[in-house]
């Protein structure tokens, strides 16, 4: 890039005050070209999360009826489902913030070492696992381990800036895309995503740079061109410093987008594989793998080709809201599914109904891109972006713990009681989903203003 485009490293004082949105950055129309390689790693880590977390919603269900965990009644399922799927978030939010600090001191990349090591030890026992102790247990090992989430958001953070955030923000709902695809789409998942985990390990270990700016690394990093050579006080920011609207905002509409997504991706299968006369469509888990994973492709390829026109042309905040506002369609569609599977059966009718669904999650999906990049400029100062995203992380992991549960009991108390025909838990969620787009509202105009 040429010295015309932005002030070069040299030329900046950088300390804790320093804004990470350069406000002289503000006035570039080109982009800076994205450090590819080490995006491509940081996403290749990504993968991780989606494949360890994601990977045992098809057959969850199944496996739960197989061990006879509800003692044969197939409307308790929903509940025991919910359950494990729910532990991983829960041990998550317990241990995401500490390891986002950890990483503020000692590095982002050890962070990624440890966690992805201990996710791939976990994955293995909850493969081997008989019993609905062990699930327990193994699901709530991989939860604890699993706080790299965080730590990737700080790196992608710190190798984009504002001329091309929102390129490299809209390529990580590709690798959560493509995890779920992995996930979905294999044999012995567990043992799958063990594997995975120890590949992304050694790709890692060998040729991941450290983005974190620091003293005692600036010799080292020197050389590496597509790395910040930003030199940045060691002390760390106090977590009291970030309890001000301006980061707090970001951070709970965060927490709405996710508690209404983990909603849904646990919602899906369930009302996949229940029963059509149960208010499901009675799908069998090689048929729910390929759909879901069916959607992870489509979805990866045009978050890529669409995100970031859509938000250079109407503006980050007006995309967030109108792809928060496609989840009322999304979960109005699942009573109709239903009511078209009991009139005519499986028809056209009802596979053009989840075409329309998956249509609407692949906009609602760009959520998650929005609000990373609003989370990533609401950080006080460069030092405090690890903190910043292991707050947001641990709030996501908190509701995500509670929506798998919710969701699922809302689902199976619905049907056994009869609750609006059984459809009473989407009602429930269509009026979370107007909330969260009211209080998106709230939301700043700009990213680009941060001192």
């Amino acid at each position: 890039m040429s010295s015309s485009a932005a002030p070069s490293d040299s030329d900046i004082n950088v300390n804790e005050r320093t804004p990470l949105l350069d406000a002289g950055q503000k006035g570039q129309k080109k982009s800076t070209p994205l450090p590819k390689l080490q995006i491509s790693i940081v996403l290749l880590s990504l993968l991780v999360e989606p494949i360890a977390s994601q990977s045992i919603y098809p057959y969850i269900n199944q496996l739960v009826s197989e061990l006879d965990i509800t003692g044969g009644d197939e409307r308790k399922v929903g509940y025991y489902a919910g359950l494990i799927e729910s532990l991983f978030f829960a041990t998550q939010a317990l241990t995401i913030l500490q390891w986002s600090r950890t990483s503020d001191r000692i590095g982002r990349k050890p962070v990624l070492l440890l966690g992805i090591f201990g996710l791939s030890i976990s994955m293995l026992c909850f493969g081997l696992s008989k019993t609905l102790f062990g699930l327990i247990l193994s699901r709530c090992i991989t939860g604890a381990l699993n706080g790299n989430i965080g730590v990737m958001k700080s790196m992608m953070g710190e190798l984009t800036d504002s001329t091309n955030m929102a390129q490299g923000f809209a390529l990580m709902p590709i690798a959560w895309s493509l995890g779920i695809t992995i996930g979905t789409h294999t044999f012995l998942p567990s043992a799958v995503a063990a594997a995975f985990a120890v590949t992304s390990f050694l790709i890692i270990l060998f040729f991941l740079k450290e983005t974190l700016p620091r003293k005692q690394m600036h010799e080292k990093s020197i050389e590496a061109s597509d790395i910040p050579e930003n030199v940045v006080e060691d002390s760390p920011v106090s977590i009291r410093s970030l309890f001000v609207p301006s980061v707090l905002i970001p951070i709970a509409n965060y927490g709405c987008v996710a508690t209404l997504e983990i909603a849904l991706c646990a919602l899906q299968p369930l009302f996949y594989s229940t029963p059509i006369e149960l208010g499901g469509l009675g799908f069998d888990p090689v048929t729910i793998g390929f759909w879901m994973g069916a959607f992870g492709i489509v979805n990866g390829v045009l978050q890529t080709m669409i995100f970031a026109p859509l938000v250079n042309k109407f503006g980050l905040k007006a995309v967030f809201q109108f792809c928060e506002a496609c989840f009322i369609p999304i979960f109005a569609l699942f009573p109709i599914t239903n009511i078209i599977a009991r009139q005519y059966g499986i028809n056209w009718l009802v596979w053009l109904s989840l075409t329309c669904s998956l249509t609407l999650a692949i906009f609602m999906d760009m959520t998650f891109s929005c609000i990373l990049m609003f989370i990533t400029a609401a950080a006080p100062d460069k030092r405090s972006l690890g903190a910043t995203n292991g707050l947001a992380q641990m709030t996501a992991s908190i509701v995500r713990a509670i929506g798998p549960v919710m969701s699922t009991s809302m689902f199976a108390y619905s049907v056994q009681h009869n609750l609006m025909g059984g459809y009473a838990v989407y009602a429930i969620l269509m009026t979370m989903s107007v909330f969260a787009v009211w209080f998106a509202a709230k939301l700043p105009g700009s990213i680009e203003k941060r001192a």
